[in-house]
């Protein structure tokens, strides 16, 4: 029997929610959203997910208004949090931690937080621990932490940029650079 992909009879809050980033592999596609993967095939090559579905749960953001399409290079779009989206982060970010703590990678987390304008640790809290400082995602760097294992030759482009701190909400890696048709 296919489960429902609604929660028809639920009528909280939480179940609402969930209609949006309940489905596998949603919050992933959040996460890497966060860490400035932008285009289909970034999502798709990082997250290892079928284009089918990954079609799918960006289609269910984007109409949800969780990210939004923009047009980039020749017909080429990227997706990008909008502020809605980005009021995910708590969520994200609580359930990485609490990962962290139940489910840890061997070694230690595999991502560490740390706030742009001092480079201390961000606590599980939100606050930075040097200055005390509630940190909003913009100002949140995400450097490799002990768990993480080094990129290999065959690693796909997300995976060796997320080797290096990296600002929250920037494009991860490089946009192509737009190339001009000359006439003859």
């Amino acid at each position: 029997m296919t489960l429902p992909r609604d929660y028809s009879g639920q009528s909280c809050a939480l179940s609402r929610s969930m209609e949006i980033v309940g489905e596998r592999w949603t919050l992933l596609i959040v996460r890497d959203a966060f860490h400035g993967v932008r285009r289909f095939g970034e999502f798709a090559a990082h997250l290892s997910v079928p284009r089918a579905v990954l079609t799918d749960r960006l289609a269910t953001l984007t109409a949800a208004g969780v990210l939004e399409r923009r047009p980039d290079t020749g017909r080429r779009e990227v997706y990008v949090l909008t502020a809605k989206g980005v009021e995910l982060w708590p969520a994200v970010r609580a359930l990485s931690a609490w990962g962290d703590r139940f489910y840890p990678a061997r070694g230690g987390p595999r991502r560490v937080y740390v706030h742009a304008a001092d480079d201390a640790p961000v606590g599980e809290d939100g606050r930075c621990t040097a200055c005390g400082d509630s940190v909003p995602v913009a100002d949140l760097v995400v450097t490799p932490g002990p768990g993480v294992a080094p990129a290999g030759p065959g690693s796909d482009p997300v995976t060796a940029a997320l080797a290096r701190p990296h600002r929250l909400l920037t494009p991860l890696l490089p946009q192509p650079a737009h190339r001009e048709v000359v006439e003859r």
